[in-house]
């Protein structure tokens, strides 16, 4: 059997914790999912602010060697070489090259090849150096693969600097990571190769449109080539190396769109021209995308938390305060059922307890005045028992002294004396097993006897009938309920002048009852008279009745409903004014108890 106690546990459990934490869980989700919905809005705008600026710089960029077709004294020397003015000539290049190394803060190095001669300069920090022959320049892998393209740049991954000529003017000290922009300059109609510009540039600029929108420490950005090459990434280390394979699958999914990854969004967008099937991507971690969102769900666990424990600090006073009284109520009982009538009930409380001990403290006092009443009734009849042994040496005395009468009736030939007397000796001798079972038959036979009596004692004639079926003779039946009828009609009837009333005694079964009637055509009653007479008789049995008047007629019918059940009893009539008639009810489908 659950105590209270482990149903209050269920209840706060059920009521209040577990709704309170699922409301939780689904609180987190959808914020969950509105941070996550936002942040795919918030980083498809930036992405694509991002990647329109990235394109229109490297758009700036490859197109400003562009610059140099508008110098016609520089680009003569494209067409001519350099041998042929060589003071003109290094005064224009001078000029030209500084002029365009100068053009951009973020240029770190700019390599001037001229193909007629095979002549190339450098220009580093804004420091031109000599002359020098590459005659194996274009043999160079990225050049050649510029050289057979259509294209006219070709931008290589990012590298540490080089020192092109291997001139003085680069310290060994720079260990700079620049992008390298190979760019050829041909001829405006013929489309002939007259060169290469080489332009190196920093990362800075990169830096700076790439991370201009995100939040530092909780995003991170890459930018990668058609190759599969880091090109910049918020991670150094990841720079001018080949994207690892994996995180270049998720890039290749997200190309539509969002890819989640162990809860980082890993949004991708596919770069135009200049940058064709160039990737920009956007990663935000997990981690710090949804901080806010966890520490609002910590807040509420530890506010579940708390809230569980005053729960169970309630449970535990409410154990004290309610269920305490209560078990102590049920030693109470218990100790009542082990035969402890007098167990100490608290009648001092005002609430439901206090209550409920009150009734059961009256309760026991009535339980146990109904024992001492019973134990003192069951004193007296053990007293009446003994005084009833006693009593029956007389009726056995007289009954044997009548015997004794009749035979000496029958020897001094006096047979009527003897019929007398053999009736007064089966009434008596009825009388005294009287507490017995009966039948219809013994009935019958006990009435006839007190009838032979009563007509010797009135010398008169009375008229009676008695109609019972033989079929109805030996059915069981209390005693002594037939004679005390037969009684009132002498006492009620007879007695008070209606001589001339006729008595009949007849029986049958009806709908499974056995109905013996008792009935005279003599006095009557007035409807008043009969209604308070049955409502004396139909009293419930433990309303107690001091008056003697029809004891006999209530006595019958009480003992009928005892032996049976609420359908037994009498039924009165006064037949309209012209009698009496009294008929016992009693059912044949129970047996008596």
């Amino acid at each position: 059997m659950k105590s209270i106690q482990s149903r209050l546990l269920i209840m706060l459990l059920v009521f209040i914790i577990l709704p309170y934490f699922l409301s939780m869980l689904l609180i987190y989700r959808q914020t969950k999912e509105n941070v996550e919905r936002h942040e795919l809005e918030n980083s498809r705008e930036q992405i694509g602010q991002a990647s329109e600026d990235l394109e229109q710089y490297f758009d700036d960029i490859v197109n400003l060697p562009y610059i140099l077709y508008r110098n016609p004294d520089l680009f003569m020397i494209f067409e001519k070489g350099f041998e042929g003015s060589l003071y003109f000539n290094q005064l224009e290049i001078y000029k030209g090259m500084t002029t365009f190394y100068l053009m951009r803060n973020e240029i770190r190095q700019v390599r001037l090849y001229i193909e007629e001669g095979k002549n190339s300069f450098t220009v580093y920090n804004a420091m031109i150096s000599s002359r020098k022959r590459q005659p194996d320049l274009l043999k160079q892998a990225s050049i050649q693969k510029l050289i057979n393209s259509d294209s006219n740049f070709l931008i290589e991954p990012p590298h540490q600097i080089e020192n092109y000529n291997n001139t003085a003017i680069m310290p060994p000290s720079d260990k700079t990571m620049v992008l390298t922009i190979h760019h050829k300059i041909l001829d405006a109609l013929s489309k002939e190769f007259l060169g290469i510009i080489t332009i190196d540039i920093d990362l800075d600029k990169f830096s700076r449109i790439s991370n201009h929108f995100l939040q530092k420490n909780k995003e991170s950005v890459l930018l990668s080539d058609s190759d599969g090459y880091v090109i910049y990434a918020s991670d150094e280390a990841m720079i001018g190396k080949a994207v690892p394979a994996e995180l270049q699958k998720k890039i290749n999914q997200s190309a539509a769109g969002a890819q989640f990854s162990n809860g980082d969004i890993i949004f991708s967008k596919t770069l135009s021209e200049p940058l064709n099937q160039w990737h920009f991507v956007k990663i935000t971690s997990s981690k710090f995308l949804f901080n806010d969102v966890r520490k609002t769900a910590y807040k509420n666990i530890i506010v579940g938390v708390i809230v569980g424990i005053l729960g169970l600090i309630m449970i535990a006073i409410i154990s004290y305060k309610i269920t305490r009284p209560i078990k102590l109520l049920s030693r109470k009982v218990l100790s009542i059922e082990g035969g402890n009538m007098n167990a100490p009930f608290d009648d001092k409380r005002e609430d439901e307890i206090g209550n409920l001990e009150r009734h059961i403290k009256e309760m026991m006092n009535r339980i146990n005045r109904h024992i001492d009443r019973e134990y003192k009734l069951e004193i007296e009849n053990r007293k009446n028992q003994h005084r009833a042994l006693k009593s029956q040496i007389n009726p056995h005395f007289l009954y044997n002294s009548l015997q004794s009468i009749g035979a000496v009736a029958l020897f001094t030939e006096s047979p009527k004396v003897y019929q007398l007397v053999v009736s007064l000796s089966k009434m008596m001798r009825y009388s005294i097993r009287v507490d017995q079972k009966a039948t219809v038959r013994s009935e019958v036979d006990y009435v006839r006897a007190y009838l032979n009596l009563q007509e010797e004692r009135f010398q008169t004639d009375f008229s009676y009938s008695i109609d019972i079926p033989k079929d109805i003779l030996d059915i069981s039946v209390p005693s002594m309920i037939l004679q005390p009828l037969v009684e009132n009609f002498f006492k009620h009837c007879y007695e008070e002048g209606y001589e001339q009333a006729h008595l009949r005694i007849y029986g049958e079964i009806r709908a499974e009852y056995l109905n013996l009637v008792v009935e005279n055509n003599g006095r009557s009653m007035t409807d008043d008279e009969l209604t308070a007479l049955k409502n004396k008789i139909y009293a419930p049995v433990c309303e107690e009745n001091n008056s003697p008047q029809h004891i006999g007629l209530k006595n019958i019918h009480d003992r009928l409903v005892l032996n049976y059940d609420p359908t037994a009893g009498i039924l009165l009539d006064s037949l309209q004014g012209q009698g009496f008639s009294v008929q016992l009810m009693i059912p044949l489908y129970l047996k008596e108890e």
